[in-house]
């Protein structure tokens, strides 16, 4: 991930844990205890944002990371394309800080850009959390390759490492411009929603989950890996937790690979 950079193959994600735009309290315990179970698991790359559940999501964890080596996670948070003015990011990276019970994030994120504030006034803040300690390395969300671009310009001493999209093996638009321009700028692409929350439906990923005696989620997954893209899933029961880990540890052919490219 970006030039010094470490990040694992396949991470965690954690939208509507916890409730979706709003937070919902009553479900917490089952929460934690998922994200324990899958910390237990191995889940070492866990991706958030401060509109999960108005919060609440960096609240449980918080939580759920108590008995666990901080230095052993990478946790992402994002922030919201409201607070992108420099002291509203500071104030942001701040709370969602406190909201996690740590003291610093291992990657922060521009959720969504917001062309009503100028990218070099955000990016001059997210410096600023990297010079400050508070952030290790920073990045974007949603961004086009044109916006990615613009962002890579307006940074002056930290490179933006990431930017995390939606992508799939059904949704393959980010392999039209984004992938190749973040390869060559060593920005790795995060990819949200890479199991279409259960609705993937492309013939071919049958075929080669009994070909490799994998499950099609598990060919999903490691298609997106192949593509040296991150994958991060939500999942809250231990069943889908260890079948998304089922994805690491092995390669697609190159021929199936290519054959997923070109599947519609």
């Amino acid at each position: 991930m970006g030039k010094t950079g470490k990040i694992d193959v396949l991470g965690l994600g954690t939208w509507r844990i916890g409730g979706g735009e709003k937070p919902y309290y009553s479900d917490d315990e089952l929460y934690i205890k998922s994200l324990r179970k899958a910390f237990e698991l191995g889940y070492r790359l866990i991706d958030t944002a401060e509109y999960y559940a108005d919060g609440h999501t960096e609240e449980l964890i918080g939580q759920a990371l108590k008995g666990f080596s901080r230095r052993d996670f990478f946790i992402t948070s994002k922030v919201w394309p409201n607070h992108l003015h420099y002291d509203d990011v500071i104030k942001a990276a701040e709370r969602s800080l406190k909201r996690l019970q740590t003291d610093y994030i291992d990657l922060y994120l521009i959720h969504w850009p917001n062309p009503e504030v100028p990218i070099e006034e955000t990016m001059s803040a997210l410096e600023r959390l990297v010079d400050d300690g508070r952030v290790r390395f920073i990045g974007v969300s949603n961004f086009s390759a044109s916006q990615l671009q613009e962002a890579i310009a307006a940074t002056r001493k930290h490179e933006i490492v990431a930017n995390q999209v939606r992508y799939s093996v059904v949704d393959k638009k980010a392999e039209v411009e984004l992938l190749p321009f973040a390869r060559k700028n060593h920005v790795r692409v995060i990819a949200y929603s890479p199991l279409e929350r259960g609705r993937l439906e492309l013939p071919l990923l049958r075929e080669l989950a009994s070909k490799y005696g994998r499950t099609e989620n598990q060919i999903a997954l490691n298609y997106l890996i192949c593509k040296e893209a991150v994958p991060i899933p939500k999942a809250t029961k231990e069943e889908h937790l260890i079948e998304n880990l089922g994805a690491v540890g092995w390669r697609l052919d190159e021929g199936d690979v290519d054959r997923l490219s070109r599947a519609k």
